[in-house]
């Protein structure tokens, strides 16, 4: 499931972008801008790329996003070569976020049989209230601003409507989780994303159940694998759905330096 995932998903460009979205190709990696306003650069593997030839690619990467005025995310992987990236990276002005797991899990193996409690009920949803309350949600979680949850996904789904499908559980009117599914053009693989709940919800097998809606939909679009970035708190839970370990990712981030 690593070598798929390697091959399949670290270096994929989906089909169909917001037209606000550019990917650009540097060396081996892949830099993505006009999401979200924060970047990112990924790759499959760096190609042996060492010494001060990886200094001056991380440099210039540096450099483009400081005359765009963005910070941006370098996605490490666990398995990445050369050793010392981290530290690379760190050396750069880079800053290392919560590390996460990748698990990986066959469609057919994961449990789809979870239900909600009484009195919530799983909607899937487009319309850009529904995205709103989704990031007033998230917000509310996180304890900082998530409005750029709205813009991102209601241009992701304009640009292809059959490659994102968002769902929510609700309660007495409230979204107490959420939860959406990519599906990465011309892969095997169905991504999770999201499933923060709020804290008075958790507990209740509420993310659960959100996970194996969307397996079910994977299964309906055949699709062999699920893909998700687990936290600490939902690895545990995905590996009791059958989820399997692979890896870890560690967003190390640059920031532009504030201007005082």
């Amino acid at each position: 499931m690593l070598r798929a995932y390697d091959a399949q998903l670290r270096a994929h460009v989906h089909d169909r972008l917001p037209d606000s979205v550019r990917v650009e190709r540097d060396g081996p990696l892949l830099r993505t801008v006009g999401i979200g306003g924060r970047g990112w650069v990924s790759y499959r593997d760096l190609g042996g790329i060492d010494g001060a030839e990886l200094d001056e690619l991380i440099a210039r990467q540096v450099r483009i996003f400081a005359e765009r005025g963005e910070s941006f995310e370098w996605k490490l992987h666990g398995h990445d070569l050369p050793a010392d990236l981290p530290e690379r990276l760190r050396a750069a002005g880079f800053v290392p976020e919560e590390m996460e797991t990748v698990v990986i899990a066959p469609v057919s193996a994961v449990a789809t049989d979870a239900t909600v409690p009484d009195g919530v009920a799983l909607r899937e949803v487009s319309d850009p209230v529904d995205l709103g309350r989704i990031a007033q949600m998230e917000q509310a979680v996180w304890r900082e601003d998530h409005g750029w949850i709205l813009d991102s996904l209601a241009e992701e789904r304009a640009a292809d409507p059959d490659g994102l499908r968002i769902f929510v559980a609700e309660a007495g009117g409230v979204v107490v989780c959420a939860g959406w599914i990519r599906f990465p053009s011309g892969t095997e693989f169905a991504t999770l994303w999201g499933g923060a709940t709020l804290p008075a919800w958790r507990g209740r097998g509420i993310y659960r159940a959100l996970v194996a809606q969307r397996a079910r939909v994977a299964a309906e679009r055949g699709r062999r694998y699920l893909e998700v970035d687990a936290s600490d708190d939902s690895r545990p839970i995905l590996e009791r759905l059958g989820f399997v370990a692979v890896t870890t990712t560690t967003p190390y981030v640059w920031s532009r330096p504030a201007v005082a």
